[in-house]
């Protein structure tokens, strides 16, 4: 991996650039130019019991973590949080309506929409009841945006095939900015094997990688060099 060229557009983490910060349940660190490892699943995705743990989890880490909170606290507390949530995630819980070919076209048109208009998506992967995807706005948006937007039409156009209304989408997130060539990497390789690792037959899911990064060698690593 340490060998291969940049792929186009990607620049890691740049100490030297302003980061802009905010907090929801979760911190969210925003660097113009930035690539990011984002994660959005549907609202039932968590149990109630896994959303009460989660709370409380959240609740005795700010008990014991009192203001000012460093960068590397807020860092651990996120990499716990987000590696529960993505184990529970793999279980499968929820209406996983994504496991429909045909809502998983939808989304696959929605994440790609406005490519190179208004964000570079490098890959991403469909799971049942959520998405992994790795992207970058371009200039003059914002990745709250960006998000809101896939989401919104993807969730349109389910419900017009099943009859619903509303949301079908947590609102909140998870992202974080990829540091360096070798995170770019082992995210990349992330969103390959999480089918795989979660068990599911290869109808039962969709993932995708732009064709100009995969012929620099910027692949997952269980399809053909």
């Amino acid at each position: 991996m340490l060998n291969l060229p940049p792929p186009p557009g990607f620049s890691g983490l740049d100490p030297d650039k302003p980061i802009r910060t905010y907090q929801r349940h979760l911190p969210h660190w925003r660097q113009d130019g930035a690539t990011y490892f984002v994660t959005f699943r549907q609202q039932d995705a968590l149990p109630q019991e896994h959303l009460d743990f989660l709370k409380r989890l959240r609740d005795e880490w700010e008990r014991t973590h009192p203001p000012p909170r460093s960068e590397q606290h807020w860092e651990e507390h996120t990499r716990e949080i987000v590696r529960r949530t993505e184990a529970w995630l793999d279980e499968g819980y929820g209406s996983c309506c994504f496991r429909e070919s045909r809502h998983v076209e939808q989304l696959a048109k929605a994440l790609l929409h406005f490519q190179n208009e208004r964000y570079f998506v490098s890959c991403y992967v469909v799971m049942p009841n959520h998405c992994h995807a790795i992207m970058r706005p371009l200039a003059g948006w914002e990745l709250e945006d960006i998000l809101q937007g896939m989401k919104g039409v993807a969730a349109q156009r389910v419900n017009s095939a099943t009859g619903g209304s509303g949301s079908i989408w947590q609102e909140e997130s998870h992202d974080r900015i990829i540091r360096d060539g070798e995170h770019l990497w082992h995210c990349i390789q992330y969103i390959g094997r999480n089918p795989r690792l979660a068990g599911l037959a290869p109808n039962a899911w969709h993932r995708w990688t732009h064709p100009d990064w995969e012929q620099l060698g910027w692949r997952f690593m269980d399809e053909p060099g």
